[in-house]
């Protein structure tokens, strides 16, 4: 046999090898550190989520198994022994360095990690964003994108999210403006124009069901359609049935199958209409005085990638806009 070659390298430091029988258990370490800088069992188990009796049997476990007390134990007070402050200088130091790694390892994680985290609405997603993220993602291959679709308005440094496209007024609107919101009613090519009751003109829609989102307490279902009304000169709407949905891409689902009318938001439904799934029977489009709007968080002006996505975001728009 050849003798082992002694310039072999190895991927681990080298060091002599600590046995689990020399050190104390990182949780008894933990609560005696919090019980030796309160002084208190009752103060650490506060700290730690613990009640005060857990902790003092987690001290009388290190104590057992270190073979001295770390604590007198004085009528209503704690002092620390000799033997007590050596740990507990040891322990500070220990746990320090630990959180110190922790924090640099996460940072070496978090900054090889290339990720953009958005936050909109889910019509917006499903409808604008999702049907075009692909063009993002091929020419940022490496980029983890990560959509939250909810109506909750979250706050982006808390939640670590980088990009929100946010639906307003237009007078409220925050951040850079997107695009602006237009409403008419739309419907599949065969309500429109076959069955019994083609949608000639608005008197016809009493014939038909309204596909309506759930709107907060005290709004009409017809909410959605107010600004078309008043271009149209109509007071109320009569329709014949309604169905109720709360997601709007869900009304809209209804309305490419055929089970309805549904208010259609533009652009988000342009697609929809450039390929003949959607038709709008009636002229007139009617702005809604709403509008889309992109906020960043202060974490996003160091991600090159999130300024990157705003940038597309604009453009898409931009694009939409002029076809």
């Amino acid at each position: 046999m050849h003798p082992r070659n002694a310039n072999t390298t190895t991927t681990a430091p080298r060091g002599s090898a600590i046995t689990r029988a020399e050190l104390p258990r990182l949780e008894l370490l933990r609560s005696f550190e919090a019980a030796a800088r309160h002084l208190s069992f009752t103060l650490a188990g506060d700290e730690l989520a613990l009640t005060q009796s857990a902790v003092s049997r987690q001290i009388q476990m290190l104590e057992a198994d270190l073979g001295v007390p770390l604590f007198e134990r004085r009528h209503r007070a704690l002092a620390l022994t000799e033997a007590g402050s050596v740990m507990f200088r040891a322990a500070v130091d220990s746990l320090e360095r630990l959180r110190d790694a922790t924090a640099r390892v996460r940072a070496t994680a978090t900054t090889q990690m290339r990720q953009v985290a958005i936050t909109t609405t889910p019509g917006f997603a499903s409808l604008w964003l999702i049907p075009r993220l692909a063009k993002f993602t091929a020419n940022h291959p490496g980029v983890d994108v990560r959509v939250s679709a909810t109506m909750e308005v979250l706050d982006l440094d808390r939640s670590r999210i980088d990009v929100a496209v946010r639906f307003t007024p237009m007078a409220k609107g925050v951040g850079q403006p997107l695009f602006e919101e237009s409403v008419l009613p739309v419907c599949a090519p065969k309500l429109a124009s076959g069955g019994p009751h083609p949608l000639k003109s608005a008197d016809d829609l009493q014939h038909h069901t309204l596909l309506a989102v759930d709107t907060p307490q005290g709004m009409a279902l017809t909410a959605d359609w107010s600004p078309w009304f008043e271009i149209m000169g109509l007071s109320d709407l009569h329709m014949k049935s309604t169905m109720r949905f709360t997601q709007y891409a869900d009304a809209v689902a209804a309305a490419v199958a055929g089970q309805g009318v549904v208010i259609g938001r533009m652009p988000l439904l342009g697609e929809l209409l450039r390929d003949g799934r959607l038709v709008a029977p009636f002229q007139g489009l009617a702005t809604s005085r709403r509008g889309y709007f992109i906020a960043t968080s202060a974490g996003a002006a160091a991600n090159p990638d999130a300024q990157d996505f705003v940038r597309w975001l604009r453009t898409e728009a931009e694009l939409m806009i002029q076809n």
